[in-house]
């Protein structure tokens, strides 16, 4: 990762001051840098050794740190990691501009590796992220949406960059298509758990640790899988409460929503849809060879159902 940060570091620059700023500004804030790091577990349990890990595993945070600038325009947050975003500090044309320069950034990378293989998988990713911010933003303030259609989104806009992750290691390995698509199914089933943990968290997580507020996705209007779970389960009542607060997007009733999604065991299943997740991961990897790597990739998926942050 020390690497990875040193490449970021060098491909970050730009004869444009603000465009430095504002990236150095998020990329800075740390954060879990779990895609990086997963492209280099799964690049190790494979044995690939080569540089080109370390220029891919920073253009899967550029990516991933182009969409959180586009995000926090989009869902007009002010607050991420424990600090005020971009667009609340440098505004929102800098903040989508800035996000535009990561996404071009990352292109240039790519065409480094001189593999079309790569940039096709790339490519792709980005294209089906945007897809799913695109719908996503459709399904606001939707309280009908069904939990087939809220995976569909979170496969797109989360997962994908997971899958993507995953599947570059085995490219640059020159591996089989079978451990190519393991590697692939792995990355998708803990970009997904990785997602529903995180909807947990917004009714049952601790914003001083998140970083973030709680009850952001109510009041923007998004349905996830606590709220989808707690209507199905609440009484008329509970559900039509849930449903105003869906399509008015106000966080007055959070209390009364929090109560509701938690009595109506909406949480400890939503937990366990992201533990059948995290399981899809571990065993798409259990015939690979037995190394530190393969241990790590073991423990990460574990470690998302005690994610508190």
């Amino acid at each position: 990762m020390r690497e990875v940060d040193k490449v970021i570091a060098a491909r970050l620059s730009s004869s444009v001051p603000l465009v430095s700023q504002v990236a150095q500004y998020i990329i800075s804030a740390g954060g879990k840098r779990l895609r990086p790091a997963l492209l280099l577990l799964m690049s190790g349990a494979l044995g690939y050794k080569d540089a080109q890990r370390f220029n891919l595993a920073a253009v899967v945070e550029f990516i991933h740190t182009a969409t959180l600038l586009h995000d926090d325009v989009v869902d007009e947050s002010t607050l991420r990691r424990g600090r005020p975003t971009a667009n609340e500090n440098f505004g929102n044309p800098a903040s989508v501009l800035v996000g535009d320069f990561l996404y071009s950034r990352a292109f240039q990378m790519m065409v480094d590796t001189n593999n079309m293989r790569v940039m096709h998988i790339l490519a792709e990713a980005t294209n089906i992220i945007a897809e799913g911010e695109v719908q996503q933003l459709m399904n606001t303030h939707d309280a009908s949406l069904s939990e087939a259609a809220y995976l569909n989104v979170i496969r797109s806009k989360t997962a994908k960059l997971f899958e993507a992750s995953a599947r570059l290691a085995p490219v640059l390995a020159g591996s089989s298509a079978d451990i190519e698509k393991a590697c692939a199914d792995y990355g998708q089933a803990l970009g997904t758990a990785f997602q529903v943990i995180d909807d947990v968290l917004d009714y049952d997580g601790d914003a001083a640790e998140m970083g973030k507020n709680l009850g952001d996705d109510l009041r923007e209007g998004k349905v996830t899988l606590p709220l989808i779970i707690a209507m199905q389960r609440g009484n008329e009542e509970q559900c039509a409460l849930i449903r105003n607060a869906i399509e008015v997007g106000e966080t007055d009733n959070l209390p009364a929503v929090i109560s509701i999604v938690k009595s109506t065991g909406a949480l400890d299943a939503t937990r366990d849809a992201a533990a059948t997740q995290a399981r899809l991961a571990i065993d798409a990897i259990a015939g690979f060879p037995t190394n530190a790597y393969t241990d790590g990739l073991l423990q990460l998926a574990a470690s998302l159902l005690d994610r508190r942050i």
